[in-house]
């Protein structure tokens, strides 16, 4: 069976699924209902490429599509639009967001290849600002590096990681500063700032910060869990355990 023709089975079933002498639960979802299974199927994705669990990608990715169809065919049943003009849609944009691959102009590089789709992107949405477009439900850290990302396609970027160094360590001092002020509006600020320079700094560096801090959130959680089995282990309870007690353990675990 060719590809086309599977996707259009899984359309099918789809369809069926929420038709009439389908299933109750499939039938009574809306737009609305479905957001927070999607939410959770591509967390879910996230968690099958940071584990290299490729039959779980395998998996996680038939979810998702599912659930693009699922949206699909809501809309269909509504009279809003038909998966084919989904389809017929972003074929479109990607042949026009690509000049340089499907056209004439020149893109030497990923970066040149993505200031094109942003520049094109921007002048499709008539958008006022190069910032517009990114989305402020986005999490913290994923949209920090984007705003960055946008600024950097103009131009408004450090040719060397050694200026972001510099804020840094800028933002550090102002941190300290107000600490001692002890207001703690203006501690919140700096700390943000602070925040958003290291989040620049590993997009300098082609790193996604919500990435780096997700993996070391996983790290925190196995060390810390390993910390509380030894202690178990030598029969003494967290709770009565010191601090250079449980940092003598941590760095144990750290070396294994």
């Amino acid at each position: 069976m060719k590809t086309g023709d599977k996707f259009e089975r899984l359309v099918e079933i789809v369809a069926r699924l929420r038709g009439p002498g389908g299933c109750p639960w499939d039938q009574e979802q809306t737009h609305e209902s479905l957001l927070p299974y999607f939410i959770e199927e591509a967390h879910e994705v996230l968690e099958a490429v940071d584990g290299k669990n490729w039959n779980a990608l395998r998996e996680e990715l038939g979810d998702i599509l599912l659930h693009l169809i699922f949206q699909a065919d809501i809309a269909r049943q509504n009279d809003q639009f038909e998966v084919d003009a989904v389809i017929d849609g972003i074929s479109e944009k990607m042949v026009r967001r690509h000049p340089h691959v499907f056209d004439n102009q020149q893109a030497a590089a990923a970066f040149h290849a993505k200031k094109n789709w942003e520049a094109a992107k921007h002048k499709e949405k008539r958008r006022r600002s190069r910032l517009d477009g990114v989305p402020v439900s986005l999490p913290a850290l994923i949209r920090a590096q984007r705003l960055q990302e946008k600024a950097s396609y103009v131009g408004f970027d450090w040719d060397q990681a050694d200026g972001i160094w510099e804020k840094i360590h800028e933002e550090i001092g102002e941190v300290r500063q107000a600490e001692d002020s002890d207001i703690r509006d203006h501690l919140e600020e700096e700390l943000g700032d602070l925040l958003f320079s290291v989040a620049n700094l590993a997009r300098f560096y082609k790193i996604p910060a919500e990435d780096a801090l997700r993996k070391t959130n996983r790290k925190f959680t196995e060390r810390f869990r390993l910390i509380e089995e030894e202690l178990k282990r030598r029969g003494k309870a967290i709770e009565e355990t010191t601090l250079a007690e449980m940092d003598a353990v941590w760095d144990e675990v750290k070396a294994r």
